[in-house]
């Protein structure tokens, strides 16, 4: 019974998981999305507009040719494209997908869209690109 007490106390005094900002870098970015907040749950643009995503759906991907460990395929749970800085959109459709990797030297975040109807499996498929550090 005690045990159960301290799991529900736990659970119930556990952190909030907070996102995390990315500071926009690629010309891209700095005129369409501006600065960003991330996590598993979605995305937050710099005037406040936000992409809710659905699930996890993959951890590897497609980047210039070559397989990429460590990156995150999230469906979106309302496509939708956004109203983004100067009146931008941040694909020119719904998008229906995210995908997010560290650049190969690991000095930058490169997140990009889709509008596609299924999962992407490369950066080829994609709308558009943002880098952020």
């Amino acid at each position: 019974m005690l045990r159960l007490l301290a799991l529900a106390l736990s659970l119930g005094l556990a952190a909030p998981a907070f996102a995390d900002t990315y500071a926009a870098i690629s010309n891209t970015a700095m005129s369409i999305t501006g600065d960003i907040e991330f996590d598993d749950f979605g995305i937050t643009f710099e005037n406040g507009e936000q992409i809710t995503f659905d699930q996890l759906i993959g951890d590897t991907f497609v980047v210039d040719g070559n397989r990429v460990t460590g990156a995150s395929v999230y469906s979106v749970a309302e496509p939708k494209d956004p109203v983004l800085l100067n009146g931008n959109h941040l694909c020119g459709a719904p998008v229906t997908y995210v995908a997010s990797w560290a650049t190969s030297d690991n000095s930058a975040t490169v997140v990009a869209v889709f509008s596609t109807e299924d999962a992407p499996e490369s950066d080829a498929e994609m709308c558009a690109s943002y880098t952020y550090e």
